[in-house]
């Protein structure tokens, strides 16, 4: 019996072993290709990488070509996504972890936001164009795209304010519960302050996605080509990501190393801002260890 428990033992190790390296062969393929790809967009794009390519505006020319308009308005949307998206966001969290009952209405609320944190962005642009463009007559505008990124990111924020929450020691709270405070003063005080770090890391990661998303800027309006400057959230735009696909799609080599210089850009943003997230993780998750 001994003889047969220790074969099936040394059997299972040996198929743990071999799950073990072909799991890490696959993982470091990925990181190859990754690595190869990207290798290929720097040699091809960091010579167009200079000042005039970040000042200039869009051209039928690529040797004149550049992301003016397009970095302009992703900055745009990034500011509004966060003054929209945040707000709403935080606000739930702390509503539906501080202040919901358990029941089963909480139970649905948690089950759906955790769905639509895994939709398709496409689908989000489908809702925006319907809600923002035509219903509320926003247009194809700034603000109906920064609107419908908004919905996009508020089940990742409400996600990781309620965990960002949950973290926070019970004692802090009972604390302040003991000098006299009330429940929103405990919150607003203490709570808040605590988690604030792994807050505003979930909102950098879920505002880091939407930098790169093209789909839902697309159904709500998102210009291939613009060559003026936003001055107000009600005009039209373009980003970053709209720029890459316009410039990807034409055939000659130089509008290609264009392309691949704005893919540079774009890394570099989302590559920063990942770096702030990991930072903002890191340092809160030392203050909570009390």
């Amino acid at each position: 019996m001994s003889r047969l428990l220790n074969k099936g033992r040394s059997k299972s190790l040996l198929y743990d072993a071999i799950f073990k390296y072909v799991a890490l062969f696959f993982t470091f393929l990925g990181i190859a290709i990754l690595a190869l790809f990207l290798f290929k967009i720097f040699l091809q794009g960091i010579s167009s990488i200079n000042w005039d390519f970040l000042t200039s505006f869009q051209s039928r020319r690529p040797s004149k070509a550049g992301i003016y308009a397009a970095w302009v308005g992703s900055v745009w949307i990034f500011v509004l996504t966060a003054a929209i998206g945040l707000p709403l966001g935080v606000a739930a969290g702390v509503y539906l972890e501080e202040y919901q009952k358990k029941g089963r209405l909480a139970n649905i609320l948690e089950v759906n936001i955790s769905n639509l944190a895994g939709v398709p962005s496409v689908i989000y642009g489908l809702l925006g164009a319907s809600i923002f463009v035509y219903l509320f007559k926003f247009g194809e505008s700034l603000l109906a795209a920064a609107c419908t990124l908004s919905i996009m990111i508020l089940p990742i924020i409400v996600v990781s304010t309620r965990e960002a929450l949950k973290a926070v020691p019970s004692s802090v709270k009972q604390a302040a519960y003991g000098m006299g405070a009330t429940k929103w003063q405990v919150i607003w005080t203490q709570v808040l302050p605590s988690s604030i770090g792994g807050i505003m890391t979930g909102a950098i990661l879920a505002l880091s996605r939407i930098i790169g998303e093209t789909a839902p800027l697309i159904l709500v309006g998102a210009a291939a080509s613009v060559r003026f400057l936003p001055s107000s959230p009600m005009e039209e735009f373009t980003v970053l990501p709209m720029q890459i696909y316009d410039w990807s799609t034409r055939p000659q080599a130089g509008f290609q190393e264009k392309a691949a210089a704005a893919i540079i850009i774009l890394l570099v943003i989302t590559f920063l801002l990942n770096g702030v997230a990991i930072y903002l993780r890191n340092k809160w998750q030392k203050k909570i260890k009390w």
